[in-house]
């Protein structure tokens, strides 16, 4: 623990983000230019799908990182209440908003993907219903931290909420197997996967890419939360002196 609390400081956290925001920035953009290029024109047309199957390439990263985020938002959360990290609150909320973006592409690329397969835009099912609870969770997790900011609370009730919000995790993971829905079932797996190699193989360096860019975006938003309470701590030893 000594050595997490060392990465927990600051001004050690700002010395490592500084150069690492815009290298994980560049990285993140070259991967997705090239997996666009990949996927647009380097790969067959599915043989049931035809051409909308390229959707995949960013609606199933954009699916990683909106249940990933919420992840990190519970990871940060409950260091934040066990260990008292100074930098896990703003970790949290520096997540919560691009987490909540790729849901929200998640969702708009899978209605778009669907229109053409299912012949509907939307479906009440197991894993886009609960893929939509997620994001509505992203919008209230944002709006209590800054509600609980605003009234000077600590933390706490974001954190708890945070860790609470895990719970549609394995159910949107899950979904597909527990109940026979109109959404296929899991493709890819750890040792095999449904979808050609012929047509899978960009997935993974989109997946790389918004990845990398994910993490700058949210190195960026720690450091401008960072700026803003170091502003607001001078000006109220300003107006108190």
């Amino acid at each position: 623990m000594p050595a997490l609390h060392a990465f927990a400081n600051p001004a050690r956290f700002l010395k490592i983000a500084r150069p690492l925001t815009p290298l994980l920035g560049g990285l993140g953009a070259l991967l997705v230019a090239i997996g666009c290029w990949a996927g647009l024109t380097q790969t067959p047309p599915d043989y049931l799908q035809g051409e909308s199957v390229r959707i995949m390439y960013i609606h199933v990263p954009s699916a990683w990182l909106g249940m990933g985020g919420w992840s990190g938002i519970a990871l940060s959360s409950i260091a934040f209440l066990v260990w008292r990290h100074p930098l896990a609150d703003v970790a949290a909320r520096a997540i919560a908003l691009p987490g909540a973006t790729f849901a929200a592409i998640c969702l708009v690329t899978g209605a778009i993907w669907g229109r053409p397969t299912w012949g509907t835009y939307w479906q009440w099912d197991g894993r886009l219903t609960s893929m939509l609870l997620l994001f509505f969770v992203y919008l209230g997790y944002i709006a209590l931290a800054r509600a609980d900011r605003e009234r000077g609370g600590d933390g706490r009730i974001a954190a708890l909420f945070g860790i609470a919000g895990t719970v549609l995790l394995p159910i949107i993971r899950y979904s597909v197997v527990w109940w026979n829905t109109l959404h296929q079932g899991p493709s890819i797996g750890l040792t095999r996967s449904t979808i050609d190699t012929s047509i899978l193989w960009p997935l993974p360096i989109m997946m790389a890419g918004f990845t990398f860019l994910f993490g700058s975006i949210v190195l960026m938003r720690m450091r401008t939360f960072l700026a803003i309470a170091k502003a607001e701590a001078r000006l109220r030893r300003r107006t108190t002196v």
